[in-house]
């Protein structure tokens, strides 16, 4: 399978769309649903009726792998969708991560619905490909996206029928539902620790980091060990780096990515819908086998169960080099960062170190609190209480997709989510059209009995005469 270059999908720039249709205004609903078919548009002093709620496209928030997979889904159970992307290019986020990132998960089970990963990226796919295939898949599908809107808020259109979006310029949107995919990873997360505004060396979050090379001779701690501290720790020994320490608060669960072929992948599709307490008992005894006790290094095996830590939302490190690395001593752990004095870094244990740079793997924020906040459908973590093709029950034909983080692979939920999400609005439409369609056949048998006894009331009329 090739790839060829040159994006060809449906997409457009807010100010393209306003341009090409000859719309120097805010656009309505009625407006963006016809983006994909700019020239048939034309600018009108007529005004339109507002579309019903047939007519009103799905709304998709976010261009990412998730909000693509689902307008594809959406379309081909024969419903539109429109993707709603606040930066110029799909794959917004996939862009911004360091260079040597690769998928965890293998090639064959990360290919979103309707397009496989061609064999040439290989069973680890790189950032780069995933750039590559998400365009790629956006091209293929020919799917409506419009670039460079951004959604603020999303509230019950008036009367209840369908969803209202509040848009990038004032803009309002109407749609029968509404997708919310913005991502996993959207916004950084810094901690507010003490003294952190007066520190004087160099401190970044992880979300800006792409390559060891700006590092190369320095001494460098990176804080959290996640998969992305983990992996940033052994990017920048390799990258030369003169010191790497890694604070660490709570030591991870660390699988192997792959033993003797098998991919820790296939292992958490296998075990996720089994009790936590089984899954906590077969981890232990397997991580024994698969990976080293590093304690004496700072890592000590997890008191906590390996599925009882990822149901608090903590999946486990898949060793991309970190084992030998802390093993060699070129990885050092030191304890969690408490605060900074000055040019000083304090440790949880009362050390004060003083590293060139800080690169704090942290995590993200989700920040959907500005979007749906006001419609009680997130838990006291600002998650979405419900995902896939579950629908809050207080806002009915609002979705969400790509909150969570399965030990089963994000592309592979992504691709289940956006299927059942698919069938899920299909059906509600198919539902809607056929009260529309009883409605409709019952004022028009009440119309034509009206009609006959108005004309029996004549007959009876003349025959009086």
């Amino acid at each position: 399978m090739t790839y060829a270059t040159g994006p060809t999908h449906s997409s457009y720039s807010r100010d393209q769309f306003a341009t090409d249709s000859g719309l120097d205004r805010d656009l309505s609903s009625d407006d963006v649903i016809t983006l994909a078919h700019m020239a048939d548009s034309t600018a009108s002093s007529t005004p339109r009726p507002a579309p019903s709620h047939e007519d009103r496209p799905v709304y998709v928030i976010g261009g990412g792998p998730g909000g693509l997979a689902t307008a594809y889904a959406l379309r081909a159970q024969g419903v539109r969708a429109v993707v709603l992307e606040k930066s110029d290019q799909v794959g917004a986020s996939w862009r911004r991560h360091y260079d040597r990132l690769h998928l965890h998960t293998t090639r064959r089970l990360s290919g979103l619905p309707g397009l496989a990963m061609p064999r040439s990226f290989g069973r680890w796919v790189s950032r780069d490909n995933v750039v590559r295939y998400l365009e790629k898949y956006a091209e293929h599908h020919q799917l409506e996206i419009v670039t460079g809107v951004e959604v603020s808020r999303v509230e019950p259109a008036p009367g209840g029928d369908g969803w209202l979006l509040h848009a990038t310029g004032g803009r309002e949107l109407t749609g029968s539902a509404v997708v919310v995919a913005t991502g996993h990873n959207h916004t950084p997360r810094l901690p507010e620790w003490p003294g952190r505004d007066s520190y004087t060396g160099e401190l970044l979050h992880a979300g800006d980091y792409r390559n060891p090379a700006p590092y190369a001779g320095r001494d460098v701690l990176v804080v959290g060990v996640g998969n992305t501290g983990a992996e940033i720790a052994v990017d920048l020994v390799e990258g030369g780096a003169s010191r790497v320490r890694l604070a660490v608060r709570t030591a991870p669960h660390i699988v192997r990515r792959s033993t003797a072929g098998w991919a820790a992948q296939f292992t958490g599709i296998l075990v996720r819908r089994l009790p936590v307490r089984l899954v906590d008992a077969l981890a232990g005894p397997m991580a024994k086998i698969s990976v080293p006790d590093l304690s004496a290094q700072g890592l000590p095996r997890p008191d906590t169960g390996l599925y009882s830590r990822v149901n608090e939302g903590s999946i486990p490190v898949q060793d991309v080099g970190l084992i030998n690395a802390v093993r060699k001593g070129r990885v050092e752990v030191v304890a969690a960062v408490e605060g900074f004095e000055e040019d000083k870094v304090v440790l949880a244990d009362g050390r004060r170190i003083d590293p060139d740079v800080v690169i704090a793997a942290t995590g993200y924020v989700r920040a959907l609190e500005g979007i749906v906040g006001h419609l009680d459908v997130l838990d006291g973590r600002g998650r979405p209480v419900v995902h896939g093709a579950r629908t809050p029950k207080k806002a009915p034909g609002l979705y969400f997709t790509g909150f969570t983080n399965p030990i089963s692979g994000m592309f592979r939920e992504l691709a289940l989510d956006a299927e059942k999400i698919a069938k899920a609005v299909a059906r509600t439409a198919q539902k809607a059209g056929k009260a529309a369609e009883k409605a409709a056949s019952k004022a028009g048998a009440g119309a034509t009995a009206g009609a006959k006894t108005g004309a029996r009331d004549t007959g009876d009329t003349r025959a009086a005469r």
